[in-house]
Formats: C-alpha cells, structure tokens, sequence
C-alpha cells in the first residue's frame, strides 16, 4: 500500500503539468491532482510508517505535490468565486493575478509544506503575517482583497492537505 500511496502523490504533483499549454482548460489538471491526493490519502491508511528510501520519496513528493497542485487549485477556486450569484458583473478586462501571485503561491506553499514536515506548523502563521504585510498596499485596490484571500485560502489549504498525507505516511 506504501507503494500505491507514493505512486498516487506522484500522480498528485505532475497533475498540474496538463495545465501548461495555454489552450489546455485548468480542471483537468486540478480534477487529477485531487483525485491523486484523495487516492494517496486512502492508501495511507492503510500503511506502516516510511522508513529509508520511502521517506525520502514520501518527503520529495510531499513537497512537489503541495507546490506544484496549488497552482490549478487556486484558479479552479477563481472560477468558482467568478460564478457566484454575488460576485457581480465580469469585469473588462478579467481581472488579472495580483502582481507576482503566481511566484508568490509556490513560494508559499513551499514554506507551508516546509514548515510542517519539519514539525513547526506555527510557521504557518508566520508565512501569513509576512504575505499580508508584503500585500498590504495592493489591497486597496478593486477585487484585489477578494483575490487575495480567496488565494492565500486555497493555496495554504492545499499545501495542508497535502502534508497531511506526508504525515500519514511518515506516522
């Protein structure tokens, strides 16, 4: 069951590499990174915890899995908030990621899985105030408060489910 766990976050963190065409729609990518995760997260269960090289594949692919997944998860959620009764008229043009959000969510999920692989999920908190202080003067602006949380949201929510399979397999 280790093996299909391990082969199932794989699945998880190269899901997001159907996204990379332009042409290519985000819910494919997102539909198989979850199903990856939810795949994994059953075999987890099932196992004794990791030890020699399937902890160094659980931890590599943790890490790759948050980072990477993310990414699909959080436009996903953009769509969903754009459908939303009360989300208003479209605006023209779509409003585009806050200026650098994209670098920004790999970095952070990186210092999530980081921080709670290496047993300090208070770091959490800390990755938060420093994205929300860094952030604070683009707030202002239209929709970018509602972009902001909605991604922070789902990206640092991700990068928790994700770890929380890691440890499944560790423990």
């Amino acid at each position: 069951m280790t093996v299909l766990s391990l082969v199932c976050l794989a699945v998880a963190a190269l899901g997001p590499a159907l996204a990379l065409r332009p042409s290519m729609p985000v819910w494919p990518a997102a539909s198989l990174s979850i199903a990856g995760l939810a795949g994994s997260a059953l075999a987890a269960t099932a196992t004794t915890p990791v030890q020699g090289v399937a902890l160094a594949a659980t931890l590599i692919l943790t890490a790759m899995a948050a980072i990477t997944g993310g990414g699909p998860a959080v436009l996903v959620a953009f769509r969903i908030a754009r459908r939303q009764p009360d989300a208003g008229p479209e605006p023209t043009p779509p409003p585009g990621p806050l200026r650098g959000g994209r670098v920004i969510g790999v970095l952070e999920r990186g210092a999530v899985t980081a921080s709670i692989l290496a047993g300090w999920p208070e770091g959490i908190a800390v990755i938060m105030a420093v994205k929300g202080l860094a952030r604070y003067p683009e707030l202002r602006e239209p929709n970018a408060s509602e972009q902001f949380i909605i991604g922070t949201s789902t990206s640092v929510l991700w990068a928790v489910a994700v770890c929380g399979v890691g440890q499944a397999l560790i423990t």
